[in-house]
C-alpha cells in the first residue's frame, strides 16, 4: 500500500561522547523514509534549498524504495541545518543551533501523483503545517503524526485540533508528561487517547517503547545493541519501520489501526532502531539489508518471548 511522509531534510553537525559529525544528511524525513524503504516504497514530500548537496542526492539511490517525486528544491532558498551535543547518557542533549531556512517558508504541496497514498506519516513539524497535508491526502486509510515539545508549548491548541483527525500520535515520555500533566506513561497514553487517537506509541529510549491503544496495551524493550554511536534519528527511523511494516502487511490491510497489527510493526521499529544507532547519520542503514532485519528481528523475538 502507498507510504507517504512529509517532515524535514536537512545538514546536521552532531557531537557524542563517541566522536563528531559535520555537514551529514539529517532530518525526520530522511531517517524515516530509509528505515520505511525496507519494507514497502514510500513517497517523500518536502523541501530543500538549492545548496542542498549533490552527494545527499545521490544517498537516496542507496534506498531505491524512496519516491522523490515530492521533494522540491526552493530556488535561492536555504537548507534546514541543526547541531546538537549529546550528554555522556546519550539519553539528552543541548541543541547548538537551528537554521530552519526553507522549511520556516510555506512547506512543500503533495504532489498528485501521490495524492492515493493511504499511509500518511507527518512527520516532526507544526501541527498546523501537518493539518495542511491531510486534506491533500483524501484516500488515507492511516494517519499517524509525531510531535515534540516546542510545538507543545507553542501551538498546543494546533496540536489538539490535529489529534482528533490522526489515527496515532508518536512522542517521547517527557514531551506526553509535558501534554498531558501525567506522570506515568500509561495515564498520559489514555489521557492523549481522550483528545481523539486510537492509539499513542510512547518512545522511553533505551528502554524501549508502551503502546498505549484503546484495545490494550503493550511494552516492549529496545533492543539491547553494544554499539552505540548517534541516537540521532533513531526516533525516526523506529516510525519508518513501523509504517512500513504496515504498509507492507496484506494481513493487516483490513484494519491498519488495529491494536494487533500496531503491536507487531513495533517490533519491526525497533529493529530498525537498532542500527541506526550504530553510526553517524544513515551511515549504518546505508550498510544492512532486509535480510539483516530479518535476523535481528529473529533474535528479538526470542530475546522477549516468555
Amino acid at each position: 500500500m502507498s507510504l507517504l511522509v512529509t517532515g524535514t531534510i536537512g545538514i546536521d553537525d552532531v557531537v557524542t561522547p563517541t566522536g563528531h559529525a559535520n555537514q551529514v544528511l539529517g532530518g525526520s524525513c530522511m531517517y524515516f523514509s530509509a528505515a520505511a524503504s525496507f519494507y514497502s516504497p514510500v513517497r517523500i514530500v518536502a523541501v530543500v534549498g538549492d545548496d542542498f548537496p549533490q552527494q545527499f542526492r545521490d544517498s537516496f539511490k542507496q534506498f531505491p524504495g524512496v519516491d522523490l517525486a515530492g521533494l522540491e528544491t526552493r530556488k535561492g532558498g536555504k537548507t534546514f541545518r541543526w547541531g546538537c551535543k549529546y550528554h555522556s547518557n546519550m539519553n539528552s542533549r543541548d541543541t547548538l543551533f537551528t537554521e530552519l531556512g526553507v522549511v520556516g517558508e510555506a512547506p512543500a504541496k503533495v504532489p498528485p501523483v501521490f495524492a492515493d497514498s493511504k499511509y500518511l506519516f507527518l512527520a516532526n513539524s507544526p501541527p498546523a503545517v501537518q493539518a495542511g497535508f491531510l486534506d491533500q491526502c483524501p484516500k488515507r486509510a492511516l494517519t499517524v503524526a509525531d510531535t515534540m515539545d516546542l510545538w507543545i508549548n507553542i501551538a498546543k491548541d494546533d496540536l489538539l485540533g490535529l489529534l482528533k483527525r490522526v489515527d496515532g500520535l508518536v512522542l517521547n515520555y517527557d514531551e506526553a508528561e509535558l501534554f498531558t500533566g501525567k506522570a506515568n506513561t500509561v495515564t498520559a497514553g489514555r489521557h492523549i487517547l481522550d483528545l481523539g487517537p486510537r492509539f499513542v506509541i510512547i518512545k522511553k529510549g533505551e528502554h524501549g517503547c508502551i503502546l498505549v491503544h484503546r484495545d490494550g496495551i503493550c511494552s516492549l524493550p529496545a533492543y539491547p545493541t553494544e554499539r552505540v554511536i548517534d541516537p540521532t534519528g533513531c526516533g525516526d527511523t523506529f516510525a519508518g519501520g513501523v509504517m512500513g511494516f504496515l504498509a507492507s502487511d496484506k494481513s493487516a490491510q483490513h484494519d491498519p489501526g488495529s491494536y494487533a497489527s500496531i503491536r507487531r510493526a513495533l517490533v519491526h521499529g525497533t529493529v530498525v532502531a537498532s542500527y541506526t544507532i550504530e553510526a553517524f547519520s544513515l551511515d549504518r542503514l546505508k550498510e544492512i539489508k532486509r535480510a539483516d532485519l530479518d535476523k535481528r528481528f529473529e533474535d528479538y523475538a526470542n530475546m522477549v518471548r516468555i
